[in-house]
């Protein structure tokens, strides 16, 4: 029963560094046989594979370690997102993958909710502007691979607006709670909702 932790642990590295390896090997493997090789990019891939696998233990063991096994696993995982394109050559076409990745990563840090009321509908807005963000660089890619076209018209105004009923709808959210400070944090969210919805309706307003 005494080696039952360590044998655990063994095995959450060996799973994790399996999978970077895996996810390795694929990315080159497709690289290669996409005509567009650049081998030089694996000294960016393996080290970001890596990155990514030291965090896998740490968030497989849950508890406090959990977040920051899962930050070096997004640490890793940006790294390795930029190895797969300068690998792929397309760094030009697939840079929004650079906005994504890590508003994805601090999307997922909603797991991890804060017990306080408001602390916990700060980070919710935090979490969800990520998400927009992420829906952004989204909608950049396809822009760049010509899936879409929207002229010159202003599109992104649609994500300030969407921004803004985020916030706004976190302020809403904390006028159910009673606790110090609830109207200041209220104001302080209510403001910039405000400023973020009537930018991105002036935009709007030029398509």
């Amino acid at each position: 029963m005494a080696g039952r932790p360590g044998t655990e642990t063994g095995r959450h590295w060996l799973v994790s560094l399996a999978v970077a390896g895996l996810a390795a090997a694929a990315t080159t493997t497709l690289a290669r046989s996409s005509g567009s090789f650049n081998w030089w990019a694996v000294f960016v891939l393996i080290p970001g594979a890596l990155i990514a696998a030291c965090g896998g233990p740490l968030l497989a063991r849950g508890g406090g370690r959990a977040f920051a096994g899962y930050v070096v696993c997004c640490a890793g995982a940006l790294v390795f997102a930029t190895g797969a394109l300068l690998m792929f050559g397309v760094m030009g076409r697939g840079w929004p993958a650079m906005i994504m990745v890590p508003c994805l990563a601090v999307a997922g840090t909603y797991v991890w909710r804060p017990a306080h009321p408001l602390a916990r509908g700060l980070h919710r807005a935090v979490a969800l502007l990520a998400l927009t963000g992420a829906l952004l660089g989204a909608t950049f890619q396809l822009l760049r691979v010509h899936l879409v076209d929207f002229g010159d018209a202003g599109w992104w105004g649609a994500f300030l607006m969407l921004a803004g009923v985020i916030v706004l709808g976190n302020a809403a959210e904390l006028t159910r709670h009673r606790m110090p400070y609830r109207l200041q944090a209220i104001t302080l969210l209510v403001g910039p909702a405000a400023v973020a919805f009537l930018l991105g309706l002036r935009f709007l307003r030029t398509w």
